[in-house]
């Protein structure tokens, strides 16, 4: 299954990834002024009206022995969808690992492990607040759709300028995160390592006569 999207959002077969990416943009922009049900049924009642009469085609050539009969879109019902149970647990336990790292993340982020982090986290919050403003849901998933179909293929074609550019501003955020840990030292600075305790002196035992 991730290797079906892999080659979906790489355009390694142009013909089905246009089809795909098409029509998910299509139905997004229904959305916009039709409900989730009228898409739904609309979209499903137009690949009828494509499906049911070519069948009814097929089996009229079958009649008079034109076609052999085999049914037409047997390659689409042939085709098993359903999960093994090893499939099953891998999904599941990715689910489940992906949940407890994002749990674990904004507990680091919101009570301040990092300064430079939280601090990061926080400026991301406030940008949100303006993109909700002017846009909404549906504006972010079709935008979201359209990013997954060209950044990756734009990625590919443009990689070695990309890392370059990547790695100088990393190096440009990593100078950055060094100063505000060496603040952050300075006003609050690491508290003193305890000292032992040291052991009480053994006094001479006196020798009775």
């Amino acid at each position: 299954m991730a290797s079906k999207v892999i080659d979906l959002i790489y355009w390694r077969n142009v013909g089905r990834t246009g089809v795909v990416f098409t029509g998910l943009v299509v139905g997004l922009a229904c959305l916009f002024q039709l409900s989730l049900i009228t898409v739904v049924s609309n979209s499903f009642l137009t690949v009828m009206a494509v499906t049911f009469p070519t069948y009814l085609l097929c089996k009229g050539l079958h009649v008079v022995r034109l076609l052999d009969g085999s049914h037409p879109f047997r390659f689409f019902l042939d085709e098993d969808p359903t999960l093994t149970d090893d499939t099953t647990i891998r999904v599941v336990e990715h689910i489940v690992l992906l949940i407890a790292t994002f749990v674990t993340e904004i507990k680091r982020l919101v009570f301040i492990e990092n300064m430079f982090d939280s601090f990061k986290f926080l400026l991301l919050l406030y940008l949100l607040t303006y993109v909700g403003i002017q846009t909404n849901g549906l504006t972010l998933v079709m935008t979201v759709v359209i990013c997954a179909f060209s950044l990756p293929l734009f990625y590919r074609l443009n990689q070695a300028r990309i890392e370059r550019i990547v790695k100088a501003v990393n190096a440009s955020l990593d100078r950055g995160k060094q100063i505000l840990d060496s603040i952050h030292e300075l006003i609050f600075p690491p508290p003193p390592p305890a000292s032992s305790p040291t052991p009480p002196a053994l006094k001479p035992k006196l020798k009775t006569k």
